[in-house]
This record gives structure tokens, sequence and C-alpha cells, in this order.
């Protein structure tokens, strides 16, 4: 059976910049923040990561598709790319348990893609201009109404989108027998994370990121987990504000990714925007305490602000990235609570950082313990 002929796509940056291709997806438009993922696998985990919710994500790997999708590998319910950008969309996977095809997949979730594009100079060109929006579409008629098109796209600087991806309804997950639970704010959560916080012990209970903070608390937890998520921490100011009260109580606290800033931010410190961003599953992280190098899997476009650490005496700096020295690990002196950039629960990446869980789960036996 002939295989049907691949339509031309389109590319367009914020700054003009074209780039032609195939459409490999869903045929349509789609927009969002580009950025990039260095990962050489794992891309079912990248594109239903609720942190990338806005963004359309280049694999700078060139082959994506040869093993297939899975259902259950799903970071949340559904995809949270905006779009797709890749070199080889490769529909023959090898993979025997897989549930189908890459194409079938991002048909199914209506996404687009569009492949045969030259990521490498595409990255390169973005690694040296900075993030900004971008166009992909495969209705390349009209290359100017397109452009207004892409005028159109918010900027993720100032954008709240975690109330997109949160759950809507409170949910419970573990052994209820357990000694230790804890309460998740959800900003945005991986699966992953979830399995991780079950697997060291505990009895979880998840939170819309709009729970009111008497309502978290009245269940009386040991323990509070600040997620992921998308979007700019320094929009969030209900958020912040719930949190700073959550610190405030002395319960223990644990932040990943979008939680390790909302923190910062409770507590004085200042974001920023970042030029690039980091995202791929190889960057080096130093432990301070324990001057070992952590491999480690990353994804996020904003970071603390160096110079506002010292707005409070009570918080040290725990890890830094070896790549370009930047905050990836804050800890509390005078309180249970601690946080990190990256993702200790690894999926996909090495599991180099799982032990930060179990540090979470001594700091709530030690709370009870002395409650």
């Amino acid at each position: 059976m002939k295989r049907k002929k691949s339509k031309k796509a389109v590319l367009i940056l914020e700054d003009g910049t074209i780039f032609y291709g195939k459409c490999s997806g869903k045929e349509g438009t789609g927009s969002g923040e580009i950025c990039f993922n260095t990962g050489m696998t794992g891309y079912q985990e990248v594109f239903t990561d609720p942190s990338y919710f806005g963004q359309v994500v280049v694999t700078t790997n060139v082959h994506i598709g040869n093993y297939g999708y899975k259902s259950s590998e799903k970071e949340s319910g559904s995809m949270k790319i905006s779009g797709l950008i890749c070199k080889d969309f490769n529909l023959n996977n090898s993979r025997y348990a897989s549930d189908g095809n890459i194409k079938e997949y991002f048909e199914k979730e209506n996404v687009i893609v569009i492949s045969d594009i030259d990521t490498r100079s595409l990255v390169s060109y973005i690694r040296d201009k900075g993030v900004m929006n971008v166009l992909i579409s495969s209705e390349i008629d009209d290359i100017e109404s397109l452009k207004k098109k892409l005028t159109q796209v918010p900027s993720m600087k100032g954008l709240e989108l975690s109330s997109f991806v949160t759950t809507k309804n409170i949910y419970e997950i573990g052994k209820k027998s357990s000694k230790y639970k804890i309460a998740v704010l959800d900003l945005g959560v991986k699966s992953n994370i979830i399995r991780c916080l079950e697997k060291v012990g505990f009895y979880i209970k998840v939170f819309p990121m709009s729970s009111k903070l008497e309502d978290i608390m009245n269940w009386n937890p040991g323990g509070i987990f600040l997620s992921n998520g998308p979007g700019d921490p320094a929009s969030m100011l209900t958020t912040i504000e719930k949190v700073k009260k959550m610190i405030d109580s002395n319960i223990p606290i644990f932040g990943i990714c979008l939680g390790h800033q909302i923190i910062a931010l409770a507590s004085g410190l200042e974001t920023y925007k970042m030029h690039n961003g980091h995202r791929g599953i190889n960057h080096p992280v130093i432990n301070l305490e324990t001057k070992k190098c952590e491999v480690t899997s990353q994804n996020h476009g904003f970071s603390i602000k160096e110079s506002s650490i010292e707005k409070n005496k009570n918080i040290v700096i725990t890890h830094r990235n070896l790549n370009d020295n930047t905050i990836e690990g804050l800890k509390f002196t005078n309180k249970p609570c601690f946080s990190v950039q990256f993702h200790p629960e690894s999926s996909p990446g090495p599991h180099d950082s799982r032990y930060l869980f179990d540090n979470f789960l001594n700091n709530v036996k030690t709370y009870l313990n002395n409650g």
C-alpha cells in the first residue's frame, strides 16, 4: 500500500524567522512558547508532563516515535504540549508492547506535529536568540495571516497556567493504614511524583491548586507537598500567599520545580525568566551538602534570582547546576521546609535524587513524633 504523501507545513518564530517541514500529526495550527528537550528517550513522558502546558517542544534527538506509545507511561491524563517539532517522525516503532505508533497517538490527542525540520539549526538559533513564541501550521496558503495569528499568542512571562492542569476534584492514593499522611497541592503534578510519594509510605490526599488552606489543614496532614506545574510562578499571588502561611505553620514542606519557585517567592525571594531554561534528563547538579554530583531530569523556564537570596537569612542553597551555576535547591535552617528545581521522580531520567522523598518522610516522622 502506497503511503499518503505528507502535507507541507510551516514553522514561524516570533521574530519572523521561517522554517518549512511536513505535517506529521493532526492537520491544522498550533502555537505557544518554543522550547527544546535534549533527552534521547522518554518522549511520551515529556508530551504528557503538565509543566509543558502552553509550549511547543523541539526534540533534539533525531528519531521520535521509534518505540511507539504506551498508555501506562503517561504522566497525566492527556498530552499537555501545544505542538511537536522534530526531525524524524518514525511510524515504524520496534516495541512489541506498544499500544500503537506515534502518529496514531498524536491524531488521537489532537496535537499538531511538524517534522523534517532541521532541528539542529533551529535549536542553535533559539539558544542564541532566547525563548520566544512560535506557530506551526499545515495551513500555509497565507503566511501573513499566520504571522498575525502568532502576534496574538500571549507571552509566558506573567502567565498563570496551573489552573488549566490542576485536578478538578480531591482524590486519595495509598494505604489508609499508613501513619504518615500528606497533602499534595496539585499545581500540575506528574503521576510518577505521586507514585514516588506512595512508594516511601505516604497516604496522599491531592488537592486542587485553588483549595483553601483551612480545608487542607483540617485534614490534619503530617506534611505538604507542592508540585511541579506550568507558567510564571510570580503570577500566582494567591498561591504564594497560601504557601507563606503553610511555611509559617512549621509543617514539613517539600516542593519540586514550580513548587520550589513558589516556596522561594513566599519567602521573599525573586524569580526570573531564563534565556532558554533547562529541559533534559542529564543535567549535572552538585549537592552542596554531600559534595556529590547528581545527574538530574529537568524541565523549567524560570529560576530563582541569585541576588535575592540575601533577603531571607534563614534559607541556604543546597544544590547548584554545574552547567550554569543556577540555584537548584533550597533549605530552611529554622523550619522543616526544602525544595529542588529539578525532578527527583525522574520520569524520564536517572534516579540519583530519589533520596529526597526519603528526606521528606524523615521530616514528617520528626514532626509527628514531636507533636
